[in-house]
């Protein structure tokens, strides 16, 4: 097999040949389609995360045909088109496990950050985290789902009832939680970095009824709002804009950190929340809705050897939507 490999922290990626890896007990191997790149990989490739496996096959938002399976996996399973997402295992045990909570867990399994993911020709990941895609005829266009979709999908659900919504970083999960938004009947206010208009207009295509940059205000006060920019000093901003009893909801695994504010915008029963990971059930039920809305992924392919280039033009702002790569 071929895999983009990250030596150590603060390094790039390099392409190996390795030998073709067997599905143990409960996995599967899997024949990659396509595989998104998220900003966590960013994260990854920067060392802000903690606990990084070195050396590390990077790719979380993977997608691809089950051509070999472990003990214990059904032989059904053969053939079939699965997606892979960020939350690669969980012990089953611990307090967060017993109550629902998975995405917890104390003793998780990441793909591409613990465990090997899918900048690369193959993958195995474990068949109880790995998701059918039955209907989803199209690997490139389903690979953002299995993040930027699902994180984006968690945080919505964590703002409860909100009908107007601030996105702040139209980027991939936001360009599709636009599209889920508006099918529910809500209203989008989408922010961008100051003067990217070319992301605003992305927004007004999908469906937010404002844009400006995360300096400015709305035209009215917010329910909710997300942050998907990995920037600190959006908090403050969000809470301003936000009504009393207002939610503002970190969609990111990494931020910069949140400079002080006054309680004043705290006040009167506002809150912050974080998203983390998210759980098996997250995954079905964004899959089930994603083609009833139905969700259309705006895509950069790149080749699987050009994975800098994909990761570069994604720090710079370079495409709108997703990048992906491709074996």
């Amino acid at each position: 097999m071929k895999a983009m490999v990250l030596s150590s922290p603060g390094g790039s990626l390099h392409l190996e040949q390795r030998p073709d890896p067997r599905p143990g007990p409960g996995d599967m191997l899997i024949r990659v389609e396509a595989c998104g790149v998220c900003r966590t990989d960013v994260h990854i490739l920067d060392g802000d995360l903690p606990g990084i496996r070195h050396p590390i096959v990077p790719g979380h938002e993977i997608v691809g045909i089950v051509e070999a399976v472990g003990t214990g996996v059904p032989a059904g399973r053969l053939g079939t088109r699965v997606g892979v997402p960020w939350l690669g295992g969980t012990c089953g045990h611990c307090p967060y496990c017993a109550s629902d909570k998975e995405n917890l867990c104390d003793r998780p399994v990441f793909t591409g950050l613990t465990r090997d993911g899918g900048f690369a020709t193959h993958v195995v990941a474990s068949a109880d985290f790995s998701f059918p895609l039955k209907g989803f005829d199209d690997p490139v266009a389903a690979a953002p789902l299995l993040c930027a979709g699902l994180i984006g999908w968690r945080s919505l659900k964590l703002c409860g009832d909100a009908h107007r919504i601030g996105l702040y970083g139209f980027g991939a999960a936001a360009h599709i939680l636009a599209q889920v938004c508006r099918w529910q009947g809500r209203e989008v206010y989408a922010f961008t970095s100051p003067g990217d208009l070319a992301a605003q207009a992305h927004a007004r295509s999908l469906g937010a009824i404002w844009t400006g940059g995360s300096d400015e205000l709305p035209p009215r006060s917010l329910d909710a709002a997300i942050l998907f920019a990995p920037v600190g000093d959006l908090v403050p901003a969000a809470l301003k804009v936000v009504r009393k009893g207002g939610r503002v909801v970190c969609g990111g695994i990494h931020m910069s950190d949140i400079p002080s504010f006054p309680y004043k915008l705290l006040w009167e029963e506002r809150q912050i929340l974080s998203v983390a990971n998210l759980t098996r059930e997250d995954a079905r039920e964004f899959l089930a809705l994603a083609p009833m809305v139905p969700v259309k992924t705006t895509t950069t392919v790149y080749p699987l050897a050009a994975a800098n280039e994909a990761i570069a033009d994604l720090r710079a702002g370079a495409f709108q939507g997703a990048a992906v790569l491709v074996p």
